[in-house]
């Protein structure tokens, strides 16, 4: 067991939409992630996803409205749910989700990251 310190963890990268593993809950990962612009819309066919901002302001777009997070704040998107991340700024983020989450979901691009880093 280690504690471990965000601020550290996001200052050792810089890239945007490239999530990094920083543990394991069971059979859930923690992870971390920079996002700026737009993702593209996906959904999680298995998989429910939990968005918890650290910095900046995420909007979470649905196909009927739009949720826009601040510091603090979390959404829990249920799979099957059609949704785009939005980050007109910088965000730093942490996701929570199954071992099996793909980042783009169903959607096969190049985006779509396969194994991840762990830091």
């Amino acid at each position: 067991m280690e504690k471990v310190n965000l601020q550290e963890k996001f200052a050792l990268f810089h890239d945007h939409w490239l999530p990094r593993i920083l543990g394991e809950v069971n059979d859930c990962q923690v992870k971390a992630a920079k996002l700026l612009g737009t993702f593209e819309w996906h959904h999680h066919e298995q998989e429910d996803e939990m968005f918890l901002v650290i910095k900046g302001q995420l909007t979470i777009k649905l196909r009927d409205r739009d949720i826009v997070l601040n510091p603090g704040e979390f959404l829990i998107i249920p799979r099957g749910v059609e949704h785009l991340p939005v980050a007109d700024e910088e965000v730093h983020l942490l996701l929570f989700e199954p071992k099996t989450t793909l980042n783009t979901g169903t959607l096969e691009s190049d985006r779509t990251v396969r194994s991840l880093p762990r830091i």
